[in-house]
């Protein structure tokens, strides 16, 4: 548990530094022995196309730089393997200085020094954040190429090198280069900064068909954008469609990163600054540098002319075909089919713009024979073993905040070569349960889930919820039951929420038990709602809450405001010592000088009462309990002797 920290751990113990000045002092180039220049680092099942050599950048160039004339989105081309998705990843890493910095750390004591050559060791090293941790990977400069020509990601510049290296560090990470094809752009955008990914399916959420739900979802990635965050966007496409280009110009099954997102100005001069008219564009770049869109909003359609210069030159509109456009949000959401959203989670506590309180879990989906004690259950479908899941318990302490989830899965790539490595399907449910509870979930009574993520084969599965103040349960499963797997859990709230994992089933035994007495039976209580309840002066509206009260312990719901049905959906668990004495349950109205009693009910509680809801009448305290005041209550209450049942 706890945030993951900042600095980072080396791959296969290899300490950048050491091995370089090893190498300098040695008067040798560094060869690395984890990632040979072999064929077992390109590939396991699909060699590529031609006679491969390992070549060294000065080899390739005669002026070879990491970057030439800075990083810039438009440095990157595509290779002959299919990772698109990573050289989209990396054009979106490109526009974020702060992102590539991290990634590419030192990058000027890495840059090759012309005149100091003695320094060059042809040892790299860049950082990946891998399962909640910075990852340092090291790797020699050997490039695979083909007829003298790099054949994967590869930049425009002939003389610059960051983003063939650092693919060959990404392919170092995922076991081979071919490990590498057919991934998800989100996922590598994680592992570039530890942002937050969520998958927005825009065919299913047809956004092109209402305005008021596009609107929402603009609004919602121009804020993503204007934080720092990383969008990327493919159109479905069945297998032989793979890189079809369409009429209009778009790339299936293809990814692309998104460079711009803006309310452009229309109308010239001064008129356009007083009529403030605007339209929401997006601005994307293909991976292959080249094949644009060529319909509304291309770079020499005839819609720009509703802009005026000076806005035309703010958006760096320009006539050529380097594989970036814009396009109208409508057509984008017509047109793309998913979009990967990156959320850069700002938890630092100076800062202008929202804050969020992180707290990250990391978990096993685990077997076990004892039902108890088994953690792989699989999804809700599978009623019997649902429960035998990891819980994670959480507070929502304001009246209602937004909650956001992400469950990741362990990258297990580097399986691919014997055949494993495919992503689980994955996903959670979110439970409110009882203000009180303490101990793993063992049924669901009243217990309500209140929000359920997709269930999908995706690295991570994200939610945003807005949720209403009390006590949660979340339970992350694989789809089906007996499916093992580690996670990685994280949760984003306004304010601390202590959200911890729930490990025990019942109170501990104590050496004090034997004095102090062992709960001997449990009970759920669960309060719907009171009607027909009467404040003083008579037909005043009131501001009732209730209390449940059992063995000197007690749940407390929080107050509703102005009515005399208020619903409580409150519940509370109780371990209870002395199973005969009864449970109490009032009702009350807040008041600014002495909150009003406005009647009760008392329940024995026993394992012999009717488990089913009941309604019953409202009557007074102390020696007058068997007169009735006006109101009733609904209620469900189940007691069990068995501690691990509720």
């Amino acid at each position: 548990q706890g945030t993951p920290l900042n600095y980072s751990r080396d791959l296969q113990n290899q300490h950048y530094s050491e091995l370089k000045s090893d190498c300098i002092k040695d008067k040798k180039l560094f060869e690395d022995p984890e990632f040979p220049a072999t064929s077992a680092s390109l590939y396991f099942r699909k060699p590529p196309p031609g006679f491969v050599e390992w070549k060294r950048p000065g080899e390739i160039s005669n002026e070879p730089h990491l970057f030439v004339e800075g990083i810039s989105a438009h440095d990157l081309n595509q290779g002959v393997v299919g990772n698109c998705w990573f050289v989209a990843a990396c054009s979106c890493l490109a526009l974020k200085p702060d992102l590539w910095k991290k990634v590419i750390p030192n990058h000027k004591d890495q840059e090759w020094d012309p005149k100091h050559p003695e320094s060059y060791a042809g040892i790299f090293h860049f950082q990946f954040w891998v399962f909640g941790e910075w990852v340092d990977v090291v790797v020699d400069d050997r490039l695979p190429t083909i007829n003298g020509e790099l054949i994967y990601c590869h930049s425009k510049n002939n003389n610059e090198f960051w983003s063939a290296l650092l693919e060959k560090a990404y392919a170092k990470l995922a076991g081979c280069y071919e490990s590498l094809e057919g991934g998800n752009t989100g996922d590598a955008v994680v592992d570039f900064s530890g942002a937050v990914a969520e998958a927005i399916n825009l065919e299913a959420e047809a956004f092109y068909k209402d305005q008021e739900k596009q609107d929402q979802l603009f609004e919602d990635l121009l804020k993503v954008w204007d934080r720092g965050g990383i969008i990327s966007c493919s159109i479905k496409a069945d297998p032989h469609e793979i890189e079809l280009k369409m009429a209009n110009g778009l790339v299936k099954g293809h990814a692309y990163s998104v460079t711009a997102v803006k309310k452009v100005r229309l109308g010239h001069g001064l008129l356009a600054y007083f009529k403030n008219e605007t339209i929401p564009l997006i601005r994307m770049r293909n991976p292959w540098g080249k094949t644009e869109w060529n319909r509304a909003w291309s770079d020499s359609s005839e819609e720009w002319s509703k802009v005026g210069d000076t806005e035309r030159g703010n958006l760096g509109i320009t006539v050529e075909d380097d594989g970036e456009f814009w396009m109208s949000f409508t057509d984008w959401c017509q047109c793309f089919t998913d979009a990967d959203v990156c959320r850069l989670i700002n938890t630092s506590l100076i800062s202008v713009h929202k804050t969020w309180h992180e707290v990250v879990h990391f978990g096993s989906w685990t077997k076990n024979a004892e039902p108890l004690l088994n953690r792989c259950g699989g999804c809700s479908n599978h009623k019997r073993t649902f429960l035998q899941n990891p819980h994670y318990l959480f507070d929502v302490t304001k009246e209602v905040d937004e909650v956001l989830i992400s469950l990741q899965q362990k990258d297990i790539r580097i399986q691919k070569k014997i055949g494993r490595g495919d992503n689980l399907s994955i996903g959670f449910g979110v439970f409110k349960v009882e203000l009180n509870r303490k101990y793993r979930l063992h049924d669901i009574l009243t217990q309500q889930c209140v929000a359920t993520s997709t269930y999908i084969n995706a690295r991570t599965v994200f939610m945003r919820v807005t949720l209403s103040q009390g006590r949660y349960v979340i339970i992350p499963t694989t789809f089906e039951p007996l499916t093992l797997g580690d996670y990685m859990l994280r949760v984003f709230t306004d304010v601390d929420s202590d959200c911890r994992e729930l490990t025990e089933d019942k109170p501990r035994v104590r050496c004090w038990s034997s004095f102090l007495g062992y709960p001997q039976a449990v009970s759920h209580v669960y309060v719907h709602e009171a009607e027909g309840v009467r404040s003083k002066p008579a037909n005043r509206c009131a501001d009732p809450y209730v209390i449940i009260h059992c063995e000197g312990r007690s749940v407390r719901s929080t107050i509703k405001k102005d009515t005399l049905k208020p619903e409580f959906a409150t519940s509370g668990v109780f371990y209870r010592k002395k199973p005969r004495k009864p449970i109490t349950i009032e009702v009350w109205n807040s008041n600014a000088v002495k909150d009003e009693f406005m009647g009760q009910v008392v329940l024995s509680g026993s394992v012999k009462d009717p488990s089913s809801p009941q309604r019953l009448q409202l009557r007074k305290r102390g020696r007058q309990q068997a007169d009735e005041m006006p109101g009733f209550i609904s209620l469900r209450i189940c007691t069990s002797t068995q501690l691990t049942a509720i």
